[in-house]
């Protein structure tokens, strides 16, 4: 079984899209993990059924016993958060600004103040259009820890892989360079690139190739709408190639991306005869290839 994480330095630049897309192309062959927690999407382009729930816990938060407190304020005076704040003349936990870190819980002499494992979100293993499955999640609203659920994603999706004999484990990751892309990386036998032709593409390129070699991960490159500008498009590949990252797929700019997503569909099969689809089929191949 090998792991193919997609990843962008920035958003906007089809990376979901594109691992959606390998995703309808492999089918039963491969499981299909979201790791984009915060902002999970690649469900609508697979037909998610959310059939399988689980909550996750990660991180504790502060409760207030109202028939231990006192209201003494020792908590609220060594709170560096502010989230312990008077409510009809009862001190009370903000869980969304407590950060858990168990200050108030130590000075309060009475033991009103209890550490309290929360639920940051939920994750789910689905099945999709591809007659194969997804594990995804959903970061719960103002949860911390998202790294902590994409680990999770990921091992699961990895067990189902190994359990049911996949070849591949296609993997969509968060934008950017942040704690959940770390987490989405770990593991990899390859890093698939998006990015697109602008300044700012080739600047969030840069940037997440150099969380790439800090790993010492393999890396492949697509560039997404190259022929909007094919200045800025010689500048990336020049640059990709000093860095000895191939690239696997130039794509054109094609209004027909935008009304398969808005039919809720991969462009695999919204038009697989189209040029733009042709290519996408051509890249899924070489990546397969960089990855044997």
């Amino acid at each position: 079984m090998r792991e193919i994480v997609v990843v962008s330095g920035k958003g906007g630049t089809g990376k979901t899209s594109l691992s959606a897309a390998f995703s309808y192309l492999e089918g039963d062959n491969a499981i299909v993990c979201d790791c984009d927690v915060d902002a999970a999407n690649m469900h609508l382009l697979l037909d998610a059924s959310f059939s399988n729930q689980r909550d996750f816990f990660s991180g504790e938060v502060a409760l207030i016993d109202k028939e231990l407190c006192t209201n003494c304020g020792k908590c609220a005076d060594v709170c560096r958060f502010d989230a312990i704040s008077i409510a009809d003349g009862q001190h009370v936990v903000d869980p969304i600004s407590c950060e858990g870190c168990h200050y108030c819980s130590k000075v309060c002499k009475k033991d009103a103040i209890e550490m309290k494992t929360q639920k940051a979100g939920d994750i789910y293993t689905s099945d999709i259009k591809n007659e194969t499955k997804m594990v995804h999640a959903k970061l719960g609203f103002g949860a911390e820890n998202s790294g902590k659920l994409v680990a999770k994603v990921k091992q699961d999706a990895k067990l189902l892989a190994l359990q049911k004999n996949k070849a591949y484990v296609i993997t969509d990751g968060s934008p950017g360079i942040g704690c959940p892309v770390i987490s989405s990386l770990s593991g990899a036998n390859l890093v698939v690139l998006v990015t697109e032709a602008t300044i700012s593409g080739l600047h969030d390129l840069e940037r997440v190739i150099k969380l790439v070699k800090t790993f010492n991960l393999k890396a492949v490159c697509i560039i997404n709408k190259y022929d909007l500008n094919e200045e800025m498009t010689n500048s990336i590949e020049k640059f990709l190639k000093t860095e000895e990252i191939d690239v696997v797929g130039k794509l054109p700019y094609d209004e027909t991306f935008t009304k398969a997503l808005a039919m809720a569909q991969t462009i695999v099969e919204y038009d697989s005869n189209s040029k733009l689809a042709i290519n996408i089929k051509n890249s899924w191949e070489k990546i397969k290839e960089s990855v044997s």
